[in-house]
């Protein structure tokens, strides 16, 4: 007979990728706004933002009803404090989203600064990162894991490229200054959300092995 610890984890899997496909949404949406001038998508980005909210207090306290229940050890605590983590990790990839969306909006009601390439690349490798983190926990796949741990120094890449291109552009047209602002934040956004993956892909490489990778620590 399956054990209730892991009918209840299933459960809480189900609940994670729902609210990660969410979470994915929320940042397509307000990618594509800027893209597209579309403020209707950027507008979308705070109900789905609601919505991540609600799933995180849901999860939490599935959480809190089953460690109080279960009383788990070991390797089935790892796996709950994981869960615990990844949820607070997504509502915070949540907020980064509405923080694009914000400078989105902001940004399409001046003139454009330069064409958005890069931009594009990097919401599709931090949009990876964010899927094949959540997928690794799903799967129990270490390596799938690590492999978001790498990509992590792409998303870095593309930053540095971002702003290094917007402060050249500055310095010849100093009054686009606010318009250059919201690119480089943009770009900082997505980035803290590849953190909030790489954060993920952490605890999965604990939670499946026992490893403490953080800080560059035991691989």
């Amino acid at each position: 007979m399956e054990r209730h610890f892991e009918t209840s984890l299933r459960e809480l899997k189900v609940q994670l990728v729902a609210m990660a496909s969410h979470v994915e949404r929320a940042i397509g949406n307000a990618i594509e706004g800027l893209q597209n001038g579309d403020f209707a998508a950027i507008a979308s980005v705070y109900s789905v933002e609601e919505t991540i909210n609600r799933e995180n207090m849901d999860l939490d306290g599935s959480c809190v009803r089953l460690l109080a229940l279960q009383q788990p050890l070991a390797a089935d605590l790892r796996l709950l404090i994981a869960v615990i983590k990844i949820n607070t990790d997504l509502e915070r990839m949540g907020d980064q989203a509405v923080n694009i969306a914000q400078d989105a909006e902001a940004y399409l009601k001046g003139a454009p600064l330069k064409p958005l390439i890069d931009l594009p690349k990097m919401f599709m490798e931090v949009q990876g990162m964010v899927r094949e983190s959540i997928n690794s926990f799903v799967n129990r796949d270490e390596k799938l894991a690590r492999d978001v741990l790498k990509r992590d120094d792409v998303v870095d890449g593309l930053k540095a490229k971002i702003i290094n291109d917007v402060t050249e552009i500055l310095k010849t047209r100093p009054t686009d200054v606010r318009q250059g602002l919201h690119l480089i934040l943009i770009a900082r956004h997505l980035e803290r959300i590849g953190d909030h993956a790489t954060n993920i892909a952490e605890d999965v490489i604990y939670a499946i092995s026992g490893k403490d990778v953080r800080h560059g620590g035991s691989t």
